[in-house]
């Protein structure tokens, strides 16, 4: 019985890989395909231009503090790389099923896969972090720059992309364990970040009210708390674009795994380009957000406008 139920769950498996990459499924939606690839192509584009130049003007910027910046930085490289690499190889899997070249559709899927659960894993641990490094700086005080330091930071991130880069790679195997390794990793991460931010929203409030009743309160206090407040406002405004578009995706893959029913052709493409359309939002809230990397971007542009007269 074990070894009907195993062999039943290893012959699904290849079936959804097979469904992904069958004529019974492209058949009749060849301009669909096109224009999903297309789609695909042009924020491939701007996630990458986007992302390319908040990692300029993070490398420029000096006033954020190096642990914090490594944290953005991560988040605009794992943007650069849904860019880059995930959504070229998606829209190589729509052209795949247009031109009916089944071998290169199931080695672009399965890529996209990898790559895409990799880096939405190493993204979402960064949020968390980010989560912990604003409520850190708020508990700590003085010992912050002391206890959260650069180093640290680097072998923190290289430990996300280990385990996401793991946990993707079992698609190939099964992609039950990606899937419970995604659950695992979606929960905890975003638990961490509610409790972080409540933690934060509620330290701030009793500190608000200590502030009021003193008679005079330090100016330079109040200017830090100021700039504290927007610097987790801008991780929360990250936190919620991230969550809004990988919200159908996730519902998505939920209905796959425990419906064990394939998607229509039009639901998988239109709910993946939401997903990768945060790529190329993330440098908009980037600069909307946080005023030192707005300034930089700026800095950025009128350099390159300069260099493009010369």
């Amino acid at each position: 019985m074990a070894t009907t139920n195993a062999t039943a769950g290893v012959t699904q498996a290849k079936t959804f890989k097979e469904l992904a990459c069958s004529p019974s499924f492209a058949g009749g939606l060849q301009q669909q395909s096109i224009c999903f690839s297309a789609v695909n192509i042009f924020f491939s584009i701007t996630a990458f231009l986007g992302n390319s130049l908040i990692l300029v003007a993070l490398h420029k910027e000096s006033s954020l503090h190096p642990p914090s910046k490594l944290l953005y930085r991560c988040l605009a490289i794992t943007d650069l790389l849904v860019g880059l690499v995930s959504q070229p190889l998606y829209a190589t899997y729509w052209m795949s099923l247009v031109y009916e070249n089944w071998s290169l559709c199931r080695y672009a899927i399965d890529t996209v896969c990898v790559t895409g659960y990799t880096l939405c894993g190493v993204s979402l641990f960064t949020m968390a972090a980010i989560s912990l490094d604003r409520l850190l700086a708020l508990l700590l005080g003085l010992r912050y720059r002391q206890i959260v330091t650069l180093k640290r930071t680097y072998i923190i991130e290289a430990i996300f992309w280990i385990i996401c880069s793991v946990g993707a790679s079992c698609y190939l195997l099964d992609y039950r364990i990606t899937f419970s390794c995604g659950c695992f990793i979606i929960s905890s991460c975003l638990l961490i970040s509610i409790i972080a931010h409540s933690k934060i929203f509620l330290t701030l409030s009793h500190r608000q009210a200590q502030v009021h009743d003193q008679q005079q309160p330090s100016q330079s206090n109040a200017l830090n708390m100021a700039r504290y407040r927007k610097a987790v406002y801008s991780a929360l405004w990250v936190q919620l674009a991230f969550v809004i578009c990988y919200v159908p995706h996730s519902v998505l893959v939920i209905t796959l795994h425990f419906r064990k029913s394939y998607p229509s052709h039009s639901i998988k493409g239109i709910v993946t380009v939401f997903a990768f359309f945060n790529s190329t939002l993330n440098p908009f809230l980037y600069c909307w957000t946080i005023s030192e990397v707005r300034q930089a971007v700026k800095q950025t542009i009128r350099q390159a406008s300069c260099f493009s007269w010369i």
